[in-house]
């Protein structure tokens, strides 16, 4: 006697109740109801979209790691003699009858030297901006502001130098020195920070803020006790990646700070020498030996600053980080 399926139960569709009993009776032909056939399909096109994604970036990541490569190699070797660090180009001669490698340390201090001074001058300009936008960025004059950054953010960097010499010398007739070069870069650094720092203020839960108002806080002290704490590890990061940004500019040094074979420590006195434009002073002769060499370690040592800044940007942002 073979049994009978029992009724399905009370709220149950009869196309379902034979799903546990070997019946084949789902409108796709599968038990359960699933569909093989696209789910077939989906998996292919997941695969096929992940294999374009690692093509995409292993595609992108070619360039970085040539370039990388190539300077490494090529200019890690002077980089590496104890001269490169302690010594200038004082003295040197024409590439063509001056054979002695020497040193970077006038370009290296140069380069620090002006990328602080500049950092001084943004990084404070910068994070006021981005309190202004998201704190008190209620009105048509904040919009302007923002919309300033925005265009600031697209302006090339011999225009900076331009602007800026045009007032240093044209309007108040000054001598160009190597503190009017940290202006222009500040110019182009001001904006990269302002917008790393609006992201990050924006990211603290308003509950934050509610809290403190609560307890009668006014909202300066607010701003400067419970958020920018909160924030303390993103905003220096972003002043940090900032500076790396404008390290690496050449046409603000070229216009305003010259080059100089020799070590000048005095922003506010003569010329002054940075590792862009040591690597354009000794491009002029790369076809000689010895000026190869200098460029290539010059193009290293400059990359290794950056990425030790970088570095240090994320360790501090991971050490200053808030713990909730």
């Amino acid at each position: 006697m073979t049994a009978e399926a029992a009724p399905p139960g009370p709220g149950i569709p009869a196309k379902y109740s034979d799903a546990h009993s070997g019946d084949d009776t789902s409108p796709g032909g599968g038990l359960g109801g699933i569909d093989h056939g696209k789910s077939r399909a989906r998996a292919l096109k997941n695969s096929i979209a992940t294999v374009l994604i690692w093509g995409a970036f292993f595609i992108a990541l070619i360039p970085l790691v040539w370039i990388l490569w190539t300077v490494l190699s090529k200019g890690l070797q002077p980089v590496l003699h104890v001269n490169w660090w302690e010594k200038d180009q004082s003295g040197a001669g024409a590439p063509a009858f001056d054979h002695n490698l020497r040193g970077a340390r006038h370009a290296i201090v140069g380069t620090l030297l002006m990328g602080l001074a500049t950092a001084v001058i943004a990084v404070p300009i910068a994070v006021l901006t981005a309190i202004y936008l998201v704190e008190y960025g209620s009105s048509p004059f904040a919009r302007i502001v923002s919309f300033m950054v925005d265009i600031m953010s697209g302006i090339p960097s011999i225009v900076a130098a331009l602007f800026v010499y045009a007032v240093w010398v044209t309007t108040f007739h000054w001598t160009l020195l190597p503190i009017a070069s940290s202006l222009a870069l500040t110019m182009l650094m001001i904006p990269v920070v302002t917008r790393s720092t609006e992201e990050m203020l924006k990211l603290v839960p308003n509950e934050l803020r509610e809290a403190s108002y609560a307890l009668g806080v006014p909202k300066w002290k607010t701003i400067l006790r419970i958020v920018l704490p909160s924030c303390l590890s993103g905003v220096i990061t972003g002043g940090l990646l900032g500076l790396a940004r404008v390290m690496g500019e050449t046409a603000p040094l070229l216009l305003l700070a010259s080059y100089t074979q020799y070590l000048n420590q005095n922003l506010f006195h003569g010329s002054m020498a940075a590792l862009p434009t040591m690597i354009n002073d000794q491009a002029l002769n790369i076809n000689v030996h010895i000026a190869e060499q200098r460029v290539w370690g010059a193009a290293c040592t400059l990359i290794l600053l950056v990425l030790g800044i970088n570095l240090l940007g994320r360790l501090i942002g991971h050490f200053t980080k808030v713990k909730r």
